[in-house]
């Protein structure tokens, strides 16, 4: 009877929701204050008024409505239950910021809702409805819709307001963070980090922040869905694995502008592309199992000795995918697969560079080149 549907701010939660919503569904918005208030100073009133079923954006805010909601869902439960009714909806939720989530709403509604995340648009979704977008372009402005529809909206001003509004205001608050100019600073230090191996003690340094600090917000970054931490495989079998995860900041038009790039043409050329196509990559894989609601595990795989792939990947059915991200403008020379890797996971037959373009293509025995925008297709062959 109560579903919520979270995910960052802007990435469509709540357009989602009205689309899949009949005209029985009355909309509120709790970025309304005037909404708000009533909400929290009376809950019961505020329902009263506001009959379900209701579409509410946002409920984060309004942590006093979720014990009468629990009630009022409770005892419609019980009345259709005795008329033996089926059992629809009669809340829909939007929430974006994870914190406040976790603290104010989880526990209120456990057994009682169902849970839904959506992500910021992947390469697959932009480029299946607007083929005309550039690689390039998604790698700049990312997977926020309004600058995927609109090429109008200059992405600088969009993501500066965002990282304002969101990231330095509502999360730093939300998450009791003292610290905002420090917190700012980390952010930055990250930011110019994605796609690359997490040395808490070397941001600590930089910032003159505790590692352990560092670490918490890292912590507050993974929880809001802004970024992620892809574990090292390990094995006992091979004490050579590195045990450094590598950090990603999970849109790269929020990385992009965090690390100050206004335009597109002179990031394509500069030493940080590789990092954010890598971060390009692990969004798209990302996004895929959360989509397709696949169990399957990702891992980084390094060798104490710099062998490294980027993702392994192991499926549901033991399947097992080791992908490398090249962000080589021109052809891509065939790799090996690293002998440690054979040993660990002697089955594998190929070693999958994912190129910013060209065409899917087998470059040797070992080695196939598939381009992101195919890389969604190409991880559906699998089970």
């Amino acid at each position: 009877m109560v579903q919520i549907l979270t995910g960052p701010r802007q990435c469509g939660k709540s357009t989602l929701l009205s689309h899949l919503s009949d005209s029985s569904y009355t909309e509120i918005t709790f970025d309304d204050l005037q909404m708000r208030t009533l909400a929290n100073r009376d809950p019961g009133l505020f329902l009263d008024q506001f009959k379900p079923p209701l579409l509410l954006d946002e409920v984060q805010y309004v942590p006093n409505l979720f014990p009468e909601i629990k009630a009022r869902v409770d005892r419609l439960k019980r009345e259709r239950l005795e008329k033996n009714r089926e059992l629809s909806p009669i809340f829909r939720m939007t929430g974006s910021n994870q914190i406040l989530m976790d603290r104010n709403i989880k526990e209120s509604l456990a057994g009682r809702a169902s849970y839904f995340h959506l992500n910021t648009l992947s390469v697959h979704e932009i480029r299946s409805n607007l083929p005309e977008i550039e690689l390039s372009d998604i790698l700049f402005r990312g997977g926020w819709p309004e600058l995927s529809l609109d090429f109008g909206v200059s992405p600088v001003s969009y993501l500066n307001d965002y990282i304002r509004s969101y990231l330095e205001k509502e999360i730093v608050l939300s998450a009791g963070i003292q610290k905002q100019e420090a917190f700012n600073t980390v952010l930055g230090l990250l930011a110019a980090r994605t796609g690359m191996l997490l040395d808490y003690a070397n941001i600590a340094r930089d910032s003159g922040i505790q590692g352990v600090t560092v670490k918490e917000w890292i912590g507050v970054l993974e929880r809001t869905d802004l970024a992620y931490c892809l574990a090292p495989y390990s094995s006992n079998l091979n004490k050579r694995l590195t045990r450094t995860p590598k950090f990603y900041l999970l849109d790269t038009g929020l990385a992009v502008r965090l690390q100050g790039w206004r335009e597109r043409m002179p990031l394509l050329t500069s030493p940080q592309a590789g990092a954010l196509f890598e971060t390009l990559v692990l969004s798209e894989i990302v996004k895929f199992l959360r989509n397709y609601g696949k169990d399957w595990q990702v891992y980084l795989w390094r060798t104490k000795e710099g062998e490294e792939i980027d993702f392994l990947i192991l499926t549901a059915s033991e399947e097992v995918i080791a992908l490398d991200a090249k962000m080589s403008l021109q052809s891509t020379p065939p790799v090996s697969i690293p002998p440690q890797f054979k040993k660990l996971f002697p089955k594998t037959q190929e070693i999958v560079l994912v190129t910013f373009g060209g065409s899917r293509i087998q470059l040797s025995r070992e080695c196939r080149a598939v381009p992101l925008a195919e890389l969604h297709d190409f991880l559906l062959s699998f089970h």
